[in-house]
């Protein structure tokens, strides 16, 4: 889903952040909200993750425009504890609310051994990776997830009971880069020539695939508030669908930290040293190829393709702002 693209061009991350952030503020995002998108989406670019990097602003800039999502939210801590934190994200983009109570739900997993976030009233939060990915460097494992508004109807395929279905997950290292897992459950199940190639071959997997993605709408939406039923909508801007669901742990409660992330070196170190997948000349945990893209990208500039080239560029003629390749 994420492979480089094959004709591209080499843009510089900096580039790419100043447009995201200047078309942010452009279509009413306040200067430090549209600064925090760009960070977020650029390194998703840098990282590989083509998919909920840069070219996802086109359309976080029309539901903002269109007035389906509210471009200058306030965001409200609606109940705490020590050890969870509730963050209302007022009809807006849901990087914001994430992000916000993932550092706040950090600092109590610090502090008491374990906490959990959960976001609501917003809309698409990105790759659930940003948030697993911030608790690196604080000595914790992580679990993050979202679900959407479902619509389903009768004899619609089963496939459609998980959502979008996103998920990461983090393991800390010490030296070598961390494991972090950022996938959608049901990707490779989206197209019906894929489904009906792989149900008959392996219907546990894709039982498997469904059963995450339920998870995914349980925990990431339902645990939100997010009604089933959206008929009345269960908040106010249209394009607030999402919830999000982040769970920390502190390694210290089970283990030596320091002892643990050795032994995930190791694991990492041995990984690389079996034999790939077919169609793949490396072996990796999840987040080293990621990882590894993003020292190249840093250097070299972000490989921007044809398809993700013409959404920047019709977003920068609809706003009137310079292209980032110009």
């Amino acid at each position: 889903m994420n492979r480089p693209p094959e004709e591209f061009i080499r843009v510089p991350h900096q580039q790419l952040h100043g447009f995201v952030a200047a078309a942010g503020q452009k279509v009413g995002l306040p200067k430090a909200k549209a600064e925090l998108l760009a960070q977020l989406l650029v390194t998703n670019d840098l990282r590989g993750v083509f998919s909920h990097g840069t070219q996802q602003i086109a359309a976080y800039a029309h539901l903002m425009r269109e007035g389906k999502l509210n471009p200058d939210p306030q965001l409200q801590v609606v109940r705490e504890t020590p050890c969870s934190v509730l963050v209302d994200g007022d009809g807006g983009l849901g990087y914001f609310p994430a992000h916000e109570g993932t550092l706040r739900a950090i600092e109590k997993a610090k502090a008491v051994g374990m906490a959990a976030m959960v976001s609501r009233n917003h809309g698409h939060f990105g790759a659930a990776g940003i948030y697993s990915r911030l608790a690196i460097g604080h000595d914790l494992i992580a679990y993050v997830t979202s679900g959407h508004q479902l619509h389903l109807q009768p004899d619609e395929p089963l496939y459609a009971a998980g959502g979008g279905s996103p998920m990461s997950f983090l393991a800390p290292t010490d030296q070598e880069d961390p494991l972090v897992l950022d996938f959608g459950a049901l990707h490779d199940f989206y197209s019906d020539s894929k489904r009906q190639q792989i149900a008959p071959l392996a219907p546990g997997l894709v039982l498997r695939s469904i059963g995450m993605g339920e998870i995914c709408q349980a925990w990431g939406g339902l645990l939100s508030g997010l009604n089933f039923d959206p008929n009345p909508p269960r908040w106010t801007w249209e394009g607030a669908n999402q919830g999000a669901l982040v769970i920390l742990l502190r390694l210290e409660l089970f283990a030596d930290p320091a002892e643990f992330k050795r032994q995930m070196d190791l694991y990492v170190q041995q990984v690389r040293q079996l034999q790939p997948l077919p169609g793949f000349d490396q072996s990796h945990v999840p987040g080293g190829i990621e990882a590894a893209r993003e020292r190249q990208y840093r250097q070299e500039g972000v490989p921007v393709g044809k398809r993700h080239q013409k959404h920047l560029e019709k977003l920068a003629e609809e706003l009137a702002i310079p292209a980032p390749w110009r």
